[in-house]
């Protein structure tokens, strides 16, 4: 295999593709299909004219692709946009091919990547913010994975908690990015549970239902991000928060709790209460307990500190902080938060203003950024 030969006719293939009216990012996955396809082939059968056999078998992934993602635009347009209670429907390609992509050969960071690309239909760069790597790292992870399953058979799908965790990244990146994929998420999980009995698949539903009933009051008019504190409840579905809760009971019934049972019983507990003053923050505290016995994650441990906070006090809830990594994602947010509860204005603002520079999103940013001016107003005065 003449390694220098593919990257010399790279350019060429790719210019060809985009000439027959391909666009870029599209003609760049196929030419890279292509290649490594050559690379599984070419040592075995090698052709006799490589930039045509190139250039033949780039154009063919390139019209599978499209004819795929027609193929899946045409079931997004038979969803309606919000999730309908009741059960799913059958299941379809869509679902299957998450299985499939979940396959045991490749690593579950590496399957949700590659599953969240394929059939997600995100982009790279929205994985790589997803998994919080630069783009060209995910892209390397993706090309990876499909060097991996080239050429495998698939006949040992992944298992269930791989589909889940892709689900469940599917339906974050929907409610918070810029692509929408939460009802499509919603859907296949409705899916999933129609077919396996499993708590924790009612776990994910009842989680994405009762987080998807709070979507509307998310935002502001202007677009600006509404803390959960200051939501309006009367705008959250009490249709969905229902449903979600009653499968939640239906799921924890059965004593065998997992992560997504335990953060869809947080989610209920903020859905349950009248008003932010009325939260339950000691069951809440108590809930995180749970999720930090059963993943022992950072992220989980942040979120207590904040609860903490909200149950013992500011104070308490800064002792919870300062026993965890300052670099986690949105610490410095969490600290700004407490010392403003604890009264320490001047730390807070110095803390929202930090944490806006490493806000992970423009919405996140501009919120910060705004937390810092009000309390910067407020000591000037």
């Amino acid at each position: 295999m003449n390694e220098v030969l593919l990257r010399n006719l790279t350019p060429s293939v790719l210019g060809i593709l985009v000439r027959r009216g391909a666009d870029f990012a599209a003609a760049e996955d196929a030419v890279q299909d292509a290649l490594v396809e050559a690379v599984r082939v070419w040592p075995d059968d090698p052709p006799r004219d490589p930039k045509g056999w190139l250039v033949t078998v780039a154009w063919r992934r390139f019209l599978d692709a499209t004819r795929a993602d027609t193929a899946r635009r045409r079931r997004e347009d038979l969803v309606d946009e919000e999730p309908a209670p009741g059960p799913a429907p059958a299941t379809d390609d869509t679902l299957q091919l998450y299985f499939l992509c979940a396959h045991p050969s490749l690593t579950p960071s590496s399957a949700v990547a590659l599953t969240l690309r394929a059939v997600g239909g995100l982009t790279t760069r929205q994985i790589a913010q997803a998994y919080l790597v630069p783009e060209a790292t995910m892209a390397q992870r993706i090309s990876r994975a499909k060097r991996t399953v080239s050429g495998v058979r698939f006949d040992q799908p992944g298992e269930v908690a791989t589909v889940l965790r892709v689900l469940y990244l599917v339906f974050n990146e929907g409610y918070s990015g810029d692509v929408d994929l939460a009802a499509e998420a919603i859907r296949l999980t409705r899916q999933v549970a129609g077919v396996i009995d499993h708590p924790e698949v009612s776990g994910l539903l009842a989680l994405m239902l009762l987080h998807h009933a709070r979507r509307a009051a998310r935002t502001a008019p202007d677009g600006s991000l509404v803390p959960l504190a200051e939501q309006d409840r009367a705008r959250w579905d009490t249709t969905l928060i229902a449903e979600g809760v009653t499968i939640l009971q239906l799921a924890l019934a059965r004593d065998r709790l997992g992560e997504f049972q335990a953060q869809a019983a947080i989610a209920a507990l903020h859905a349950d209460a009248p008003c932010a003053q009325e939260t339950d923050w000691v069951q809440i505290v108590e809930w995180y307990d749970e999720l930090v016995a059963l993943t022992d994650s950072p992220v989980v441990r942040l979120n207590r500190a904040v609860a903490v906070g909200e149950a013992d006090g500011p104070r308490a809830g800064l002792a919870a902080l300062a026993a965890l990594d300052d670099s986690l994602p949105r610490h410095t947010a969490v600290a700004a938060y407490l010392h403003e509860r604890d009264g320490d204005l001047s730390t807070a603002a110095r803390l929202y203003a930090e944490a806006a520079h490493k806000a992970p999103n423009l919405a996140e940013r501009d919120h910060l950024t705004r937390q810092a001016a009000r309390l910067n107003s407020r000591r000037s005065q």
